[in-house]
């Protein structure tokens, strides 16, 4: 049986280039849409793309609802079917203006992708994250045995996390001349760092405790101490593998290599959370617990500024509607704070409201020119 077709290889080659080199597109996005182009493609069959019609965006559109998430025997999400339509609607029109696709494929065929307004809502639906607390972190990082070399770095991991909110794929590749124990910073250097969006920036140490800080000062200094490591060295070292007292092949310690992926820093999140008794959260969850503390000790338009920045994010308004979301049992407990407050506290919320309005419209103007 056909498993694929030459020429569409070839175009849809083509594409992912454009998404990555024009759009600026990363590289999961990318994988995403090549999962979308193959569950279009098996559904007909490997057909040339030049034979696209808009009976066959119909077709696949009634076919993906009925199918079932493999895992949990389900019908798939309205998210997973939004999203895949969605990234078929664009290859298919960007499709139709190419040589050699253009007099064959209409345009307007694509649109058979678009799915409801109901369903849309559904699928775009903003759902309260489960966030860890800042007290169910700190109780993962001191249930961590620290024996080891390599126990002592995975607890190190854990803190530096917290401590200054960088995602995983930062950490991975975070070297130890990138670290500043003077200024308490973490410079994320894109030419170095695998920071989102190749961004540079610099993370001053978030105020989450001197106990969390000391971790990640000691992880250091073992390495320059004891290991000898060098300012060009990783942070975080991968394991070594090697023969043990049983001549076996086991790992032994760790070596000064980067690690290629970040999935072995969530594989240490879930086994510290499981270890204590806790449901996983993954590392960028923290981020999340760091604009949920944010919300409590920032007391000015600026000071929140500046905890933005530190996230690494250049506008406001997107720490705001990404990470912001107030927890249900914090949202209750505000609701129920404003029914009892006077008159003059209202003042008061009033006046932070304004200076906040006034702090971010710059950047919303900025939003709306921009369109």
């Amino acid at each position: 049986m056909l498993k694929h077709n030459p020429d569409n290889e070839r175009i849809k080659h083509k594409y992912f280039s454009f998404l990555k080199e024009a759009m600026r597109v990363s590289e999961p996005t990318v994988d995403g849409v090549a999962k979308a182009l193959a569950r279009f493609e098996e559904y007909t069959k490997y057909k040339d793309f030049k034979t696209f019609k808009h009976e066959q965006a119909a077709g696949f559109k009634k076919h993906l609802i009925e199918q079932k998430n493999q895992r949990k025997d389900t019908n798939l999400s309205k998210s997973t079917i939004h999203s895949t339509f969605a990234q078929l609607k664009r290859f298919f029109e960007w499709l139709s203006r190419e040589q050699g696709y253009k007099s064959r494929i209409q345009y307007s065929d694509a649109q058979y992708f678009n799915t409801s307004s109901k369903d849309i809502q559904i699928a775009t639906a903003r759902r309260l994250q489960k966030v860890p607390t800042l007290e169910q972190i700190k109780h993962v990082i001191n249930a961590m045995p620290f024996i080891t070399e390599i126990e002592q770095r995975n607890r190190a991991l854990i803190a530096f996390t917290l401590l200054t909110g960088a995602r995983d794929s930062a950490i991975a590749s975070a070297k130890l001349s990138h670290i500043n124990l003077v200024e308490n910073s973490f410079f994320q250097d894109a030419r170095e760092v695998n920071t989102k969006f190749s961004k540079t920036f610099t993370t001053f140490f978030f105020p989450v405790g001197d106990s969390i800080k000391q971790i990640v000062i000691d992880w250091i200094q073992h390495l320059k101490t004891q290991k000898l490591y060098g300012n060009d060295d990783p942070l975080f070292p991968m394991n070594e593998i090697g023969l043990n007292k049983h001549q076996q092949f086991a790992t032994i310690g760790i070596k000064a290599v980067h690690w290629s992926t970040a999935s072995p820093i969530r594989e240490i999140f879930r086994k510290a959370f499981n270890g204590a008794g806790l449901q996983y959260f993954n590392p960028h969850s923290f981020r999340n617990t760091l604009v949920q503390l944010a919300q409590t000790k920032c007391k000015s338009p600026e000071e929140f500024k500046a905890w933005s920045q530190n996230l690494g994010h250049e506008s406001v308004l997107t720490t705001l509607y990404s990470y912001g979301q107030v927890s249900t049992a914090r949202q209750s407990e505000l609701i129920s704070q404003a029914s009892i407050n006077n008159s003059h506290q209202f003042n008061v919320n009033e006046d932070l409201v304004r200076k906040v309005f006034e702090a971010l419209q710059p950047e919303v103007s900025r939003m709306f020119t921009s369109n």
